[in-house]
């Protein structure tokens, strides 16, 4: 969901002008902090092969989201219900050694460490929108790859045609996980050729850092023209799968939580609409766009769908 077309930008243009005036500048100043823990020396390194280009600037109305608010106003059961749980408590998850297991229908199943994968695939700094089914949405400039990178380097075979997410279950480094608010692990799903969409990326960072515990460390998946619980975080497996998958909030709540969660306005919540938004730092509310703004990239996955029932 790039707030352009889904193309590379500048890191200029995309990270906080008071702290990265330019891409050099930022490297060395994220070598500063590098020390303290706030950005992996790989991710550096990774993010200065990574690939740039030129493009228009993001419309006034899509100004960046705050970091502070993209750090400290989340939701990740995980840590704790409510919005600030994450922030508070998510410090006690260790980040490395971090490795995710891809299996399933795959002709090269294989564990991958984190920051092999940050190796293999350079991160690419993408502006997308994150929009929660709650009518609230961030704008947040992502460090990631392309999902189909990774899953193109496994060779799906012909049986494969969903793709099941797992995140880490580990109540002591998780403590919200010892609640049974939600069935632990937390899994989330996507057709495959919903995962091997170019907007569909795994990330592992954001306005230039590594990801923080609370923004789902070290690897997460950002699917920007679905709604926030379908980006699914803290990965540890990914299985290529025959059938579709049941998604956590899918199991919990079938009515509220279907599989593809497309952002639609036509689709309210049973419990609130879903016709605006409001984005975090904001007072007003503002229209929610179809397929939160993305139509025109991904609309045609859905050709011939009743997104009514298919929700």
């Amino acid at each position: 969901m790039p707030i352009r077309r889904p193309a590379d930008i500048r890191s200029s243009e995309i990270t906080d002008e008071a702290l990265y005036r330019d891409r050099r500048s930022f490297i060395r100043q994220a070598a500063g902090i590098a020390a303290a823990g706030l950005v992996a020396p790989s991710l550096l390194a990774a993010c200065d092969r990574g690939r740039t280009a030129a493009s228009e600037e993001p419309a006034p109305d899509d100004a960046l989201t705050p970091f502070e608010d993209v750090t400290t106003y989340n939701n990740f059961y995980e840590f704790g219900t409510g919005k600030g749980d994450p922030a508070k408590h998510a410090g006690s998850l260790r980040v490395r050694p971090w490795t995710v297991t891809v299996e399933g229908e795959v002709a090269k199943p294989g564990v991958y460490d984190v920051d092999e994968l940050i190796r293999l695939f350079p991160p690419e700094e993408r502006v997308y929108r994150l929009r929660c089914v709650e009518a609230w949405s961030m704008v947040i400039p992502w460090l990631g790859f392309p999902l189909e990178n990774l899953l193109k380097r496994v060779e799906p075979t012909g049986q494969a045609r969903f793709v099941e997410f797992t995140t880490l279950h580990d109540p002591e480094q998780m403590p919200g996980q010892k609640r049974r608010v939600l069935d632990w692990p937390y899994r989330e799903g996507l057709r495959l050729d919903e995962a091997m969409h170019p907007l569909a990326i795994l990330s592992v960072g954001l306005y230039g850092r590594m990801l923080l515990p609370q923004n789902g460390a070290p690897i997460r998946l950002v699917v920007p023209w679905k709604y926030g619980f379908k980006s699914i975080k803290s990965i540890v497996r990914i299985r290529l799968v025959n059938r579709q998958p049941v998604n956590t909030w899918q199991a919990s709540a079938p009515n509220e939580y279907g599989f593809y969660a497309n952002v639609n306005p036509a689709v309210d919540h049973p419990r609130w609409t879903q016709k605006r938004e409001r984005r975090l730092g904001e007072f007003r509310h503002r229209p929610t766009l179809p397929f939160n703004g993305y139509a025109d990239e991904v609309g045609r996955l859905y050709t011939g769908m009743d997104l009514r029932r298919n929700f």
